[in-house]
């Protein structure tokens, strides 16, 4: 692990240094120093950086002590060529040291790149959310819209509804008066047979006066009969003259014939008088049931086509009011097919938009966790670099406390160290501010996430 090596290389450069410098003074390298990063940090990072500094580390003490066993001298006889190997290690390991940092600092900015680049993502994501609440708000004022135009389309079925009702008063009144019209109809039927009888009288009337001429006939023949009879009794009593006188005392034969003949006229007048009676009543009958059932028929006939055109106006209306009646149930079908279909467009819509926003939701989380994982990974990259920093300005302090004797060239290597220690401090500086910065950064990303 990464603890281990630290100690192991800390208990390295210890005895080397009493190896080759004596005694120098101690600087705490303590393990809550390198291992408080956070358990998010990658432990591969951490054992890479640690093994590749301890394993510098140790070799270049290995080296050292190497040098020291082949010419082992006493501490206050050092030799400037050791010094000068040692200078030359140190820079080596310097040099991986920085060049270590650098790889750090370049993953650090790359993270810093990809924390900005999702904080940017995560506003981008931000106005979305806005801008769906805002189009989650639009179908209240669709469905508003929809419950004004349902109810004018409730108060136009409702006035179709009273027409509807009117209608049916109508047709009603028409079927009472279609019933009236159909009970004239049948008095003109009646009328119609009443003129049958009527018909019927007038051939009987017809009838009786051909039977009257007849017997008007009969009468005058009879009578001419009667007159030759008369005249050839006549003749005959004029011929026999004498036996009519001698027979005087026999009933008088004219005066039988004219009894005969006043008795025949009685009838016959008698007969002519009841038949002229019979045929005036029932002509005078007839002709006031004709002339009464004439004026029935007439006003019969005016009633119809009364009704008729009454039936007929009536019958136009209800032909148009039934046809604006089932125009309006059509269109207020395909309106309620129309809005139907809106309203189910619209619920897909919101549908769409709610499964688009819980998928936003769930991105935005997905990228919370991730910008909460760099940032625990940035804060440990910073704990590892300030360990770094710590180690690197303890070995400084180590070398510059134990070689101050050295020659013009390790004190120009120590100043060397000193700027890059002074490199260091502003780079430690930079990534108190940069970690500043990216807590408040985190601190506004979760106060944004409650929201």
């Amino acid at each position: 692990s990464y603890r281990t090596t630290s100690y192991h290389g800390d208990r390295y450069t210890s005895s080397s240094y009493r190896k080759i410098f004596g005694d120098s003074p101690k600087f705490p390298v303590s393990s809550s120093r390198m291992g408080g990063p956070s358990p998010r940090a990658s432990p591969g990072l951490r054992s890479m950086a640690g093994s590749r500094h301890g394993a510098s580390s140790m070799g270049m003490y290995r080296r050292l002590g190497r040098c020291a066993s082949y010419s082992p001298v006493p501490t206050d006889s050092l030799d400037l060529t050791q010094t000068s190997v040692v200078n030359s290690e140190f820079k080596v390991v310097r040099t991986n040291e920085k060049e270590q940092l650098q790889g750090l600092n370049d993953r650090f900015a790359m993270f810093i790149d990809k924390v900005r680049h999702l904080e940017q993502q995560n506003k981008v994501l931000e106005v979305e959310l806005v801008t769906l609440r805002q189009r989650q708000g639009e179908p209240s004022r669709v469905a508003h819209l929809y419950q004004q135009e349902l109810r004018d389309l409730r108060t136009q079925v409702e006035e179709l509804s009273r027409d509807n009702n009117r209608i049916l008063i109508e047709r009603n009144n028409m079927e009472d008066e279609l019933q009236e019209m159909r009970a004239r109809e049948e008095a003109e039927q009646t009328l119609r047979s009443f003129r049958k009888d009527v018909d019927d009288a007038t051939a009987v009337r017809l009838d009786l006066e051909r039977r009257l001429e007849s017997l008007m006939d009969e009468i005058v023949f009879l009578r001419k009969v009667h007159d030759e009879e008369i005249q050839e009794l006549s003749s005959m009593m004029e011929e026999q003259h004498v036996s009519v006188e001698l027979e005087h005392a026999k009933p008088d034969l004219t005066s039988a014939l004219k009894e005969i003949r006043s008795q025949y006229e009685s009838i016959a007048s008698k007969n002519l008088q009841s038949a002229e009676e019979w045929y005036k009543s029932k002509f005078a009958s007839l002709s006031e049931q004709a002339t009464r059932s004439n004026e029935a028929m007439r006003a019969s006939r005016e009633e119809i086509s009364e009704s008729r055109r009454q039936m007929q106006s009536k019958t136009i209306e209800i032909e148009s009011l039934r046809g604006a009646n089932e125009s309006l149930e059509r269109q207020i079908a395909e309106m309620e097919d129309a809005h139907g279909a809106e309203v189910t467009a619209m619920q897909d819509t919101i549908g769409h938009l709610d499964t688009e926003l819980r998928n936003l939701k769930g991105e935005m989380a997905q990228h919370l966790r991730e910008y909460q994982d760099l940032l625990n990974v940035k804060m440990a990259l910073d704990i590892e670099i300030a360990a770094y920093r710590k180690l690197l300005e303890g070995e400084e302090t180590h070398f510059n406390s134990g070689m101050s004797f050295g020659t013009a060239g390790y004190g120009y290597q120590s100043r060397g160290s000193a700027s890059s220690s002074r490199g260091t401090q502003r780079e430690k500086d930079g990534a108190k501010e940069t970690f500043k910065e990216s807590s408040e950064e985190k601190d506004e990303a979760d106060i944004n996430s409650n929201n």
